[in-house]
């Protein structure tokens, strides 16, 4: 069920609320001390997800920032690199959290539209060196954010993790939005999530939960993940008010994604059509608008359209991103179609 508060906020599928079946959901949640013995609800979640993504072990974690911070320290190793690309969450979004907590450096290759290539990782490997720094991992991310949520197909995902196997490297999917990727091409999580060492996957990002993400992989890189992820503060006694959230997300929200993406196409078809805005035809629910060189800097836009209710995110001095979620409305969407066209075009 869509909100309607007469704001079309669309800076991101963060900004949901938990619906009402969640908050019962929540409230009649089964809980234990998850660190002590274990959390019953927490639990079941796990097994779940793990299942899902077709891999050994799962675990809760409070953010998606921690969980793929987690998975780098327990595939990587101090003073190694990880391969990833220019836009990637771990190295624009996440702070240098990899450097900060683990030692590791992240070294960005250039990637069309957010999407890593075997001639692109052959032309960045440097022969093994006693004089060059080492590579550990290689992580990939599906949805690409940077690039307006595109998907990498697994047929590349299995292209790229085999080039990592060849050279002895772990492979990480920061899996954030792999929940759209899957209903978008109606293929199974599991798919990709198979396929890679470690795979996270968040529920507060169009799920509507209010927290949460879940690391998979082998049960003994889980096991090293579940010391790591208390070393960072992420042991959660109760957690099963949180993870029944997420349970009742994937019975019923879940199913729901493309409507998200729907309402996507149909936004940034409609705004196509005002010259000269340039936008991205998404893939997922992710849309990308490149304002005019002679019109409004983003920051400027931004101030326009929140005072019509519009609200959008800022993604570079030119450009705006818009996500659309399960709390907008098809008249929300064409609200933000109305705004969107007359006050960027004007």
């Amino acid at each position: 069920m869509a909100v309607d508060d007469g704001i079309v906020d669309l800076r991101s599928d963060t900004v949901t609320r938990p619906p009402p079946g969640m908050r019962r959901a929540i409230a009649d949640a089964e809980v234990g001390d998850d660190v002590l013995d274990g959390d019953p609800t927490t639990r079941a979640l796990e097994e779940r997800v793990a299942a899902l993504l077709g891999q050994e072990r799962a675990l809760f974690f409070p953010s998606g920032i921690m969980a793929n911070q987690t998975a780098l320290a327990v595939l990587g190793a101090p003073g190694t690199d990880v391969l990833c690309d220019t836009e990637a969450h771990i190295l624009v979004w996440e702070e240098d959290a990899a450097a900060a907590l683990s030692g590791l450096q992240l070294r960005g290759l250039p990637a069309a539209g957010g999407l890593l290539d075997a001639p692109t990782l052959d032309a960045a490997w440097r022969p093994p060196s006693r004089l060059t720094p080492r590579v550990s991992i290689l992580a990939l991310e599906n949805t690409h954010l940077g690039s307006g949520g595109r998907i990498l197909p697994v047929a590349d995902l299995e292209r790229l993790v085999g080039w990592a196997r060849e050279r002895g490297l772990r492979v990480h999917l920061d899996g954030a939005r792999l929940w759209h990727a899957a209903v978008a091409t109606d293929t199974p999580a599991s798919a990709w999530g198979g396929r890679v060492d470690t795979v996270m996957v968040t529920l507060s990002k169009g799920l509507c939960c209010p927290a949460g993400s879940l690391l998979a992989g082998a049960e003994g890189v889980m096991e090293e993940a579940w010391r790591v992820r208390r070393r960072l503060g992420g042991a959660m006694r109760q957690s099963g008010v949180l993870a029944a959230a997420g349970l009742w997300a994937l019975d019923h929200v879940l199913p729901g994604l493309a409507d998200d993406h729907a309402k996507a196409g149909h936004l940034a078809r409609e705004l196509g059509r005002h010259a000269p805005l340039e936008v991205t035809i998404p893939e997922t629910n992710v849309v990308m608008i490149d304002l005019p060189a002679r019109g409004p800097e983003a920051g400027a836009a931004l101030e326009a359209l929140a005072r019509e209710g519009v609200r959008v995110s800022r993604f570079g001095a030119r450009r705006l991103r818009c996500v659309t979620h399960r709390d907008i409305s098809w008249s929300g969407v064409e609200k933000a179609v109305d705004v969107l066209g007359s006050l960027l075009t004007a």
